[in-house]
Protein backbone atom coordinates (compact mmCIF):
# COMPACT_ATOMS: atom_id res chain seq x y z
CA UNK A 1 0.00 0.00 0.00
CA UNK A 2 1.18 3.48 -0.80
CA UNK A 3 -1.07 5.34 1.64
CA UNK A 4 -0.34 6.87 5.02
CA UNK A 5 -1.62 9.17 7.73
CA UNK A 6 0.82 11.92 8.61
CA UNK A 7 0.49 13.35 12.11
CA UNK A 8 1.44 16.98 12.79
CA UNK A 9 0.80 19.15 15.85
CA UNK A 10 0.48 22.93 15.85
CA UNK A 11 0.19 25.57 18.54
CA UNK A 12 -2.98 27.18 17.16
CA UNK A 13 -6.12 26.34 15.26
CA UNK A 14 -5.29 29.03 12.69
CA UNK A 15 -1.90 27.47 11.95
CA UNK A 16 -3.49 24.02 11.71
CA UNK A 17 -6.13 25.30 9.27
CA UNK A 18 -3.52 27.13 7.15
CA UNK A 19 -1.39 24.00 6.84
CA UNK A 20 -4.42 21.79 6.15
CA UNK A 21 -5.85 24.06 3.48
CA UNK A 22 -2.49 24.47 1.75
CA UNK A 23 -1.87 20.71 1.66
CA UNK A 24 -5.33 19.92 0.27
CA UNK A 25 -5.29 22.75 -2.29
CA UNK A 26 -1.85 21.67 -3.53
CA UNK A 27 -2.99 18.01 -3.74
CA UNK A 28 -0.39 16.89 -1.22
CA UNK A 29 -3.26 15.57 0.92
CA UNK A 30 -6.72 14.30 0.14
CA UNK A 31 -8.09 15.18 3.58
CA UNK A 32 -6.88 16.67 6.85
CA UNK A 33 -8.69 16.26 10.17
CA UNK A 34 -7.95 18.72 12.97
CA UNK A 35 -8.44 17.84 16.64
CA UNK A 36 -7.81 19.94 19.76
CA UNK A 37 -5.50 18.02 22.11
CA UNK A 38 -3.46 18.48 25.28
CA UNK A 39 0.24 17.63 24.90
CA UNK A 40 2.78 16.92 27.62
CA UNK A 41 6.31 16.89 26.24
CA UNK A 42 9.92 17.76 26.96
CA UNK A 43 11.44 20.70 25.10
CA UNK A 44 14.77 22.29 25.97
CA UNK A 45 15.05 20.26 29.20
CA UNK A 46 11.66 21.41 30.50
CA UNK A 47 8.39 19.51 30.70
CA UNK A 48 5.57 21.43 29.01
CA UNK A 49 1.82 20.90 29.28
CA UNK A 50 0.18 22.78 26.41
CA UNK A 51 -2.98 22.81 24.30
CA UNK A 52 -2.23 21.98 20.68
CA UNK A 53 -4.03 20.98 17.51
CA UNK A 54 -3.40 17.56 15.95
CA UNK A 55 -3.59 17.18 12.19
CA UNK A 56 -4.32 13.75 10.68
CA UNK A 57 -3.27 14.07 7.05
CA UNK A 58 -4.39 11.36 4.60
CA UNK A 59 -2.05 11.12 1.65
CA UNK A 60 -0.03 8.97 -0.70
CA UNK A 61 3.22 7.89 0.94
CA UNK A 62 5.17 8.79 -2.20
CA UNK A 63 4.37 12.46 -1.49
CA UNK A 64 5.93 12.42 1.99
CA UNK A 65 9.15 14.31 1.17
CA UNK A 66 7.29 17.10 -0.64
CA UNK A 67 4.59 17.21 2.04
CA UNK A 68 7.22 17.39 4.80
CA UNK A 69 9.00 20.28 3.05
CA UNK A 70 5.72 22.20 2.69
CA UNK A 71 4.82 21.65 6.35
CA UNK A 72 8.27 22.85 7.46
CA UNK A 73 7.84 25.95 5.29
CA UNK A 74 4.51 26.82 6.94
CA UNK A 75 5.11 25.61 10.52
CA UNK A 76 6.10 27.85 13.43
CA UNK A 77 7.84 25.13 15.49
CA UNK A 78 11.61 24.72 15.30
CA UNK A 79 11.12 20.93 15.35
CA UNK A 80 7.55 20.12 14.26
CA UNK A 81 6.08 16.66 14.68
CA UNK A 82 5.86 15.14 11.20
CA UNK A 83 5.26 11.39 11.53
CA UNK A 84 3.92 9.09 8.81
CA UNK A 85 1.97 5.99 9.82
CA UNK A 86 1.23 3.44 7.09
CA UNK A 87 -2.34 2.57 6.23
CA UNK A 88 -2.08 -1.22 6.09
CA UNK A 89 -5.69 -1.79 5.05
CA UNK A 90 -8.68 0.31 4.09
CA UNK A 91 -11.81 0.53 2.03
CA UNK A 92 -10.69 0.36 -1.59
CA UNK A 93 -13.17 3.09 -2.49
CA UNK A 94 -11.64 5.40 0.13
CA UNK A 95 -8.07 4.55 -0.93
CA UNK A 96 -9.01 5.23 -4.55
CA UNK A 97 -10.40 8.59 -3.41
CA UNK A 98 -7.07 9.44 -1.75
CA UNK A 99 -5.31 8.64 -5.03
CA UNK A 100 -7.72 10.73 -7.06
CA UNK A 101 -7.20 13.72 -4.79
CA UNK A 102 -3.43 13.61 -4.43
CA UNK A 103 -2.35 13.46 -8.04
CA UNK A 104 -1.52 9.73 -8.00
CA UNK A 105 -4.71 8.45 -9.65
Amino acid sequence: MDYCVVMVTTSSQQEAETIAKTLVESKLAACVNIFPIQSIYTWQDKVHNEPEFQLFIKTDRRLFSTLEAKIRELHSYEVPEIIALPIIAGSQLYLNWISENTGFS
